[in-house]
């Protein structure tokens, strides 16, 4: 089973989960997974603050493979997978925020240092120039 949470970045650069869910309804599972998520996204947004950098969106989905079929107390992960999909300016931009992105996910985001030990964590990015000057 995959349990997975979608989270985007507000215009104050905080995190919200998509849709408007709440995170009282989260089951302890999924606030791992929220909690990844938003330590990922804090990394980056703190990389390309030193930069002067500004992305115009941001969304970050967190999946965990369940070890079994329907979730239960005893259920584990076995495994992470997390996706970037971001909105920038421009291809110089996208150099930038990129570099930012593999940074924070594989050196300095200490949540996902911690869940690379307990099962493999993998990654996807997606980043987008919306103008067409570089």
């Amino acid at each position: 089973m995959i349990q997975k949470i979608v989270i985007n970045m507000t215009p104050e650069r905080d995190f919200m989960l998509n849709g408007g869910a709440k995170l009282e309804k989260l089951n302890p599972k999924e606030m791992l997974l929220y909690a990844a998520a938003d330590c990922a996204g804090r990394t980056i947004l703190g990389l390309l603050k030193e930069h002067s950098q500004e992305m115009l969106s941001m969304e970050i989905t967190m999946e965990g493979t369940l070890s079994t079929p329907v979730l239960q107390a005893e259920s584990r992960y076995t495994s992470f997978n997390i996706i970037y999909n971001i909105e920038c300016h421009t291809l110089k931009d996208q150099i930038i925020i990129s570099r930012a992105v593999n940074l924070a996910h594989d050196k300095y985001c200490g949540l996902l240092q911690m869940l690379r030990k307990i099962a493999p964590l993998s990654h996807e990015l997606s980043i987008v120039a919306v103008d067409d000057k570089a």
